[in-house]
């Protein structure tokens, strides 16, 4: 076992746990950031999707010793009253219907928004393809992300 020091939402944390421990089992199991959800285990259906430097990237797939000096985002750090214009069109639009993989599909959208904040659809669709809806809601994905991209600053 080793100590990671962890830059996650602005906050340093540290973890004693082995080099080989996803990133998400050290979320969720360490600190208490559940928000980041387990799906599959393998980086194929996103709903462990987290930022790191700003890029999206699966929790799941991802050792803490990988992370060295970054800075990692979850759901909870997205914005402390839920108010990132992401996080109002997804409610706007009325995205989710079970709501499981919806930290995982928010966090990849945002990623896209942060270096292109206004997306064509084929943009939109690369980036969110490996994001899992069991339920299907995939059009008011895109909807979301087209009227969070008229809302970004």
């Amino acid at each position: 076992m080793a100590n990671y020091k962890l830059q996650i939402n602005g906050r340093s944390y540290e973890a004693d746990v082995d080099a080989d421990t996803p990133l998400l089992w050290v979320l969720r199991d360490n600190f208490g950031l559940v928000g980041t959800k387990y799906g599959c285990g393998i980086a194929q259906c996103g709903a462990c999707t987290v930022h790191l430097n700003g890029n999206a990237v699966r929790a799941c797939a991802l050792p803490v010793s990988a992370v060295g000096s970054g800075k990692i985002t979850t759901i909870e750090g997205l914005s402390a009253d839920g108010d990132h214009p992401v996080q109002l069109a997804w409610d706007e639009v009325d995205v989710a219907q079970c709501g499981y993989c919806q930290a995982g599909q928010i966090m990849s959208a945002t990623a896209l928004l942060n270096k292109k904040t206004k997306p064509t659809v084929e943009e939109i669709e690369t980036a969110m393809n490996g994001n899992i809806c069991r339920c299907g809601t995939y059009h008011r994905i895109k909807e979301a992300i087209v009227l969070a991209s008229s809302k970004m600053k």
